[in-house]
């Protein structure tokens, strides 16, 4: 293997170009780059920084310079592509959903681990994780600074989707899967509260709603079968009750991931659009902790990138993701690590929600 891990990344939209200055970031290199097309794929070459570009994605996997398989397309392929990554022995790091079903992510869960016993890394980027007051927040959690947590609230809202002209593929259940809002960005919020918290959502009750029955510019609109809100209650492993709020139609919102732990001593609240602070309650007193300030935690530390008071966002985090995959390959994977484990958790969850607002009733979570 190269001294530089090497990086093929297949689909160059938004996420291929946010891998790809990770991948930089991390001290890798952006070997090749795959596309929908080979024109497309040499235009996205020099944009993204790549060594070359690959005819096809099977080109890409089937390459020598790749070690690393970056997995950026449509939901639709995430299965058949990391298959064939994996079958190729490559590293691979999927973009979530990790598929479009519970059989096909539970297909990918167990190639993942077959790869692992192998020496091969898979992981999914649930990158929320690696903001610096996301880790305080949960060493405070782990040292028990809240007490026992009784409730787990919050929202991810945002507005792309607002208007019924606005579309794209996720709208289209072939290409995005049954779900569109929960499987899109409730996971992510799913993913964050139980990593931070140590809690298991373990029963939920879930409400589906489609703002905009039919999507695009007239006269082409096309009818939409996936959700654009949803509205979840859960309980927990550990005794809590919790809801979350999910909407790609809420006007103004664009990208606000907002998280409140309430326990028995302190509460600590997180917002994904002021990522710099985490907020702390208790009874005699509110206060804002800014990143970097004195007396964090190691593991919060551990994610500065830079001194207080010059923000990182999200793509510091992304940037501490690949770099914790990349360290997983041929050593130790760091704690926190996102696996197709946690892809799978994700997908369970996405199942049940579907399966709850079906069926008006409660679902258990599978763990």
């Amino acid at each position: 293997m190269a001294d530089r891990l090497r990086a093929g990344i297949i689909g160059v939209g938004f996420m291929g170009t946010v891998h790809a200055r990770a991948v930089r970031a991390s001290g890798g290199t952006v070997s090749a780059v795959a596309a929908s097309t080979a024109e497309r794929a040499r235009e996205a070459a020099g944009r993204l920084g790549a060594d070359a570009a690959a005819g096809s994605a099977a080109e890409l996997i089937a390459s020598d310079d790749v070690d690393v398989v970056h997995i950026c397309t449509p939901n639709d392929l995430h299965l058949p592509l990391t298959e064939r990554a994996l079958a190729a022995g490559k590293h691979v790091v999927c973009e979530k959903p990790l598929a479009t079903d519970l059989a096909s992510a539970l297909r990918l869960a167990d190639a993942a681990a077959a790869a692992e016993a192998r020496g091969f890394v898979t992981s999914v980027p649930f990158v929320y994780r690696y903001y610096p007051v996301v880790r305080e927040a949960r060493e405070r959690v782990r040292r028990g600074d809240t007490g026992r947590l009784h409730l787990l609230h919050g929202s991810y809202l945002q507005d792309w989707l607002s208007a019924p002209e606005d579309t794209d593929w996720r709208v289209d259940t072939g290409r995005g899967g049954a779900s569109r809002a929960f499987a899109d960005i409730g996971v992510h919020w799913c993913d964050l509260v139980e990593f931070v918290s140590g809690h298991k959502i373990t029963r939920l009750l879930a409400r589906l709603m489609t703002a905009h029955v039919a999507r695009g510019a007239d006269p082409d609109k096309a009818p939409v079968g996936t959700e654009d809100a949803a509205i979840v209650t859960f309980e927990t492993d550990r005794g809590a009750l919790g809801s979350v709020v999910i909407s790609q139609v809420s006007p103004g919102r664009k990208n606000r991931l907002w998280f409140s732990l309430d326990g028995a001593g302190a509460s600590l609240a997180f917002d994904q659009e002021a990522p710099e602070s985490l907020w702390a309650g208790t009874l005699d007193a509110v206060s804002l902790i800014p990143r970097a300030a004195p007396g964090t935690s190691a593991a919060a530390r551990a994610l500065d990138r830079l001194p207080a008071g010059h923000p990182q966002g999200y793509q510091d985090c992304f940037a501490a993701f690949i770099a914790d995959t990349y360290a997983a390959i041929g050593g130790t994977a760091p704690d926190g690590l996102p696996t197709f484990g946690d892809g799978l958790r994700a997908a369970r969850i996405t199942d049940s929600v579907l399966a709850s607002a079906a069926g008006e009733r409660w679902v258990e979570v599978p763990r």
